[in-house]
């Protein structure tokens, strides 16, 4: 479809970059870049697989914009793809667990779950964080993704129902947590001045930054801040000559609604701390200051984990071009994508413009 989209055949692509987490685990199947390439009919280029969890795509995407950046290549695409219901919940709870620490969370029964319900309850032990606070991301980015066709979760939810949803690991009820989802996601990048020889509506990647942290819990400075989220984007602010206050509105990585709530102190959207309430008062909802996840998110849209980060520049891409229908926020100059791999070990921040 981005080929369709983008007018290109692909004999003219020349370098696909593919973003999977763990299809060797999930359906057993491994050399996966060019595998994914064929069936598109691309053959005879590069085709790469880039694993960093759940930011796989977000990483496949950083590489491909400085390959094109740096005049490697003119025309490459940068692609996402998992599918994960092929195993039973269970197994895949263990094969996302890998994306931790083995020798000192793995083996002691960790699993991402419990890893972000530690994250929540020390931030609410150090900011006052509730439950609701949480509760209202899950409300909100539900209300999103009603309103988006492409989302796998349509499910209007309460405030309520949020908070009564099965615990999972305290304080994260089910209501708190991503999907398990099959999805993929593509996107073409090109020189800014050949843009026009492919669509009339382009997208300017303005900053772009990957950065990386500790996989352990117990080895970061703090657990109520994802340091290689805050590197990530003050490399991207730096990159693109703005700051927080010049973003209208945001894809943020919510595998658990904390990961949001954290996300939007770590890039500057509010101060530290004040996440929760940002986000009961209605700062990040559609109509608000600054709309997060009107895709729904990870929470609604879903999150085929190697697909997501991709999915994410999609999602802004539509915004920018005015194409969102019901979900489309009133100001969309610039958007900005937040890919997290695992407890935050990797992170990969995309600031993108109208051109």
């Amino acid at each position: 479809m981005s080929l369709q989209d983008s007018h290109l055949q692909p004999s003219q692509v020349e370098a696909f970059y593919l973003g999977n987490f763990a299809g060797p685990s999930f359906v057993g199947q491994n050399h996966l870049a060019p595998y994914v390439a064929a069936a598109a009919g691309i053959s005879g280029v590069p085709c790469t697989r880039f694993e960093a969890a759940c930011a796989s795509s977000g990483s496949a995407f950083f590489h491909a914009v400085t390959a094109v950046a740096a005049g490697v290549y003119d025309i490459v695409v940068a692609a996402g793809v998992e599918k994960m219901t092929s195993q039973p919940t269970p197994r895949v709870t263990e094969i996302l667990a890998s994306a931790g620490d083995l020798g000192g969370e793995i083996r002691a029964g960790a699993t991402f779950p419990a890893l972000f319900a530690m994250i929540a309850r020390r931030h609410m032990y150090e900011y006052g964080t509730t439950r609701e606070h949480l509760a209202a991301v899950a409300v909100k980015n539900h209300a999103h993704g009603f309103k988006n066709p492409a989302a796998h979760l349509r499910k209007l939810i309460t405030l309520e129902q949020a908070l009564a949803g099965k615990m999972i690991a305290d304080p994260l009820t089910i209501y708190d947590c991503s999907l398990v989802s099959d999805g993929a996601a593509a996107v073409v990048i090109v020189p800014l001045e050949r843009a026009s020889e492919f669509t009339r509506k382009p997208a300017r990647v303005l900053g772009i930054a990957q950065t990386s942290d500790h996989l352990a819990l117990d080895q970061k400075e703090s657990i109520t801040t994802f340091g290689a989220v805050r590197a990530a984007g003050e490399k991207a602010y730096k990159m693109a000559g703005l700051s927080a206050a010049d973003v209208q509105f945001a894809e943020l990585h919510d595998c658990f609604t904390i990961a949001e709530i954290v996300a939007t102190e770590d890039l500057g959207f509010c101060p530290k701390g004040e996440g929760g309430p940002y986000a009961a008062q209605g700062a990040t909802s559609l109509g608000g200051a600054r709309p997060v996840n009107t895709s729904g998110g990870l929470k609604s849209k879903g999150h085929p984990v190697g697909a997501t980060g991709a999915a994410q520049i999609c999602d802004i891409v539509i915004q920018i071009r005015g194409e969102a229908g019901e979900r489309q926020v009133a100001r969309n100059e610039i958007g900005l994508a937040q890919n997290l791999g695992g407890s935050g070990a990797t992170a990969v921040v995309t600031i993108l413009g109208k051109v």
